[in-house]
């Protein structure tokens, strides 16, 4: 036993030597390095988010456009995470200086080392390391670029997504971004916006709201009289199997946002406010869809979760679990009537990107002056009650000058930024290349190669058939 355990000391010795002679860590070390895991770990949660996007936007759209636009998913995140780690996070997170310092935007840190953290004064409160609190960021600013881009589906060319996406990333995103967490305006007056209703989901769903009315409807989708058609998914499957990616990728966005696994695992309290979140927001949204249509819709019930979530990602720290119930159910019931609503104003977002995170982001974060307890406010340190809870009608007017200075920021930067794009390259594909579809007009190829080739055939011969030119070119919308 002697021998062995003397051998199984030898080869720790030489696999591990640096551990072998190292000192006893510190508390302080062992503190820093679980909370730099548990950071790191919520940051590829909420990169891995990516994956549910582009199986929910692939499976909401048609099936000529499906490789597209699982494709230029991995495409807009490298161009973020290059522009973020340029500019982008000392803009958000950076120090100012003379009359912008934390007030505006940050003036420092820019093209960041991952060593050398002076410069973000902002994330000292944190013992993690800086580069990993930049991948942290990253992932987030990532997630409202993926929002934006629904507002852009299946019309869009491919070099806007390049042009926008590095814009979005280091003019837009960052400054907002900057005023509520990195030390400015906002957050000198109590904003509470915990893991990023606003800072995530509302700006990324205003510039998709842009997007959709300056690219204007997809081809088929009004009637002359302007009613709305159904323009149908092609892969309800791979929606519910990207809502579920995103279900567990949120277990990082709220959680993670913390910076922290140490003390009384109050990361753990939050996980449990989004989760009862999203459930509610799912049954009540199938609920009242069964109400309205006669019959149980599932895509009212996916986006019904998702609003839940984005509704919750302000509000998840300050409230209790009955008031996050109450929020997620309330998100869930309004999205699913906005949707309608929009649709019905002749507003064609192929992804309801406005109603499930612009809207839901605005409910959530007003939510906070409502259903935030004077406690919790204490404990995380940012701004005070909501009116349910004695603290009158304060912290509600700081969360709508929020929303409100967010909003109308985003909205007029997109439009400027999306206006010069479509008066040079142009926003818009041609009429043609929408009807063949931006997986054959942009990159030369199907995502399902072997199924539209079988429906362009289908086409061509049933139009020969019946006497009419061959038209291989142009295959069958799916």
């Amino acid at each position: 036993m002697i021998k062995k355990t003397m051998i199984g000391l030898g080869l720790f010795a030489i696999l591990f030597p640096a551990l072998a002679f190292a000192e006893p860590a510190t508390n302080e070390q062992l503190q820093a390095a679980i909370n730099s895991v548990w950071v790191l770990i919520a940051a590829m949660l909420v990169i891995f988010m990516q994956a549910g996007f582009a199986l929910l936007e692939a499976g909401s759209t048609r099936m000529k456009n499906a490789g597209h636009v699982a494709g230029k998913t991995i495409l807009t995140f490298g161009i973020c995470a290059l522009a973020f780690w340029a500019f982008g996070f000392g803009l958000a997170f950076g120090d100012g200086s003379g009359l912008f310092r934390n007030n505006l935007f940050g003036l420092t840190g820019f093209f960041m080392d991952g060593v050398h953290a002076e410069a973000f004064t902002s994330l000292s409160a944190s013992d993690v390391p800086i580069a990993i609190k930049f991948l942290f960021q990253l992932s987030f600013v990532g997630v409202s670029l993926a929002i934006a881009w629904g507002g852009f589906a299946e019309r869009a060319k491919l070099p806007v997504y390049f042009i926008f996406g590095v814009l979005f990333t280091i003019v837009i995103y960052p400054i907002v971004a900057h005023w509520v967490w990195g030390g400015g305006w906002l957050s000198k007056i109590g904003m509470q916006d915990f893991a990023g209703s606003t800072v995530v989901h509302l700006q990324g769903a205003t510039a998709a709201l842009v997007a959709t009315i300056l690219l204007k409807p997809r081809i088929g989708k009004y009637n002359k009289d302007g009613s709305p058609n159904k323009i149908p998914g092609h892969n309800q499957v791979y929606s519910v199997l990207g809502v579920i990616i995103i279900w567990i990728g949120w277990f990082g966005f709220n959680p993670g946002s913390t910076l922290s696994a140490m003390g009384d695992g109050f990361f753990g309290f939050i996980a449990l406010n989004t989760n009862l979140a999203a459930a509610a927001g799912a049954v009540a949204a199938m609920i009242i869809s069964w109400i309205y249509f006669g019959k149980s819709d599932i895509p009212s019930m996916l986006n019904g979760v998702l609003a839940a979530f984005v509704a919750i990602t302000a509000s998840c720290a300050f409230v209790t679990p009955l008031g996050a119930i109450a929020i997620g159910a309330i998100a869930g019931i309004i999205t699913f009537f906005t949707a309608i609503w929009f649709e019905k104003r002749g507003i064609d977002d192929p992804v309801y990107a406005f109603s499930v995170h612009g809207v839901a982001g605005i409910w959530g974060t007003l939510a906070t002056g409502f259903f935030a307890t004077p406690e919790l406010a204490k404990t995380v340190g940012v701004g005070g009650a909501g009116l349910f809870y004695g603290g009158g009608l304060h912290q509600l007017w700081v969360q709508f000058i929020g929303v409100a200075g967010a909003l109308i920021f985003v909205l007029i930067l997109s439009y400027i930024v999306l206006t010069l794009i479509n008066k040079t390259v142009g926003l818009r594909v041609t009429e043609e290349e929408e009807i063949m579809g931006l997986d054959l007009s942009e990159h030369g190829t199907y995502g399902y190669p072997e199924q539209m080739k079988h429906s362009t055939e289908e086409t061509s011969d049933a139009g020969q058939a019946a006497g009419k030119p061959d038209n291989r070119s142009v295959p069958a919308s799916s």
